[in-house]
């Protein structure tokens, strides 16, 4: 098995790239440790030491480190877990865990703003950010301003303020003229 790695914008994060699925549909994010036990694969990231987030995509996994962790350290323990895990056979997730972590929903006022928010997200964004090894997701809309939230690479990313302002911003307003403004949200 040969696992390629990618960089990402954010320095803090790396893209593992195992040569096959991951999860099937979706993505699942494990900002921290706590909650990870519904995947066997991010329970054994974790457990490198310096590990603080795991996001999985459909064909890749970004692992994020500590402040003061060296990638030429961990890199390789990080490689052998992915590696063990898709030997072992076992699950990237637990039977009935729910690793579908997409939008928001959203009914009642503005829904036809926000079905057109989701569909610029899905076809114009979310294929871009998974490139870079994240994924930003629909959490709301309120009198114009349209809240998102960014996971894997796209968390805490230094270039993540102009992704969204310079690019879904401009690109939201331009199509959605209710759009005015565009925010991120916390976990």
């Amino acid at each position: 098995m040969f696992i390629q790695t990618e960089s990402t914008p954010n320095p803090a994060t790396l893209k593992f790239l195992p040569g096959q699925t991951v999860l099937d549909t979706g993505t699942a994010d494990f900002p921290s440790a706590e909650g990870a036990e519904v995947s066997p694969l991010a329970e054994r990231i974790f457990k490198v030491q310096g590990v603080t987030g795991v996001f999985f995509g459909n064909d890749f996994v970004t692992v994020t480190k500590a402040e003061g962790s060296e990638w030429d350290h961990m890199k390789p323990a990080i490689l052998g877990a992915i590696m063990e895990h898709f030997q072992s056979g076992r699950p990237v997730m637990k039977g009935g865990a729910v690793h579908v972590s997409g939008h928001a929903e959203h009914d009642g006022e503005n829904s036809e703003v926000v079905v057109q928010i989701k569909e610029l997200l899905d076809t114009r964004v979310r294929p871009a950010v998974a490139q870079d090894g994240g994924d930003i997701t629909f959490h709301g809309f309120d009198r114009g301003v349209v809240y998102l939230h960014m996971q894997g690479a796209c968390a805490g990313c230094p270039s993540s303020t102009i992704t969204l302002k310079m690019g879904i911003e401009n690109l939201l307003r331009h199509y959605i003229p209710e759009v005015t403004e565009v925010r991120p949200v916390g976990i």
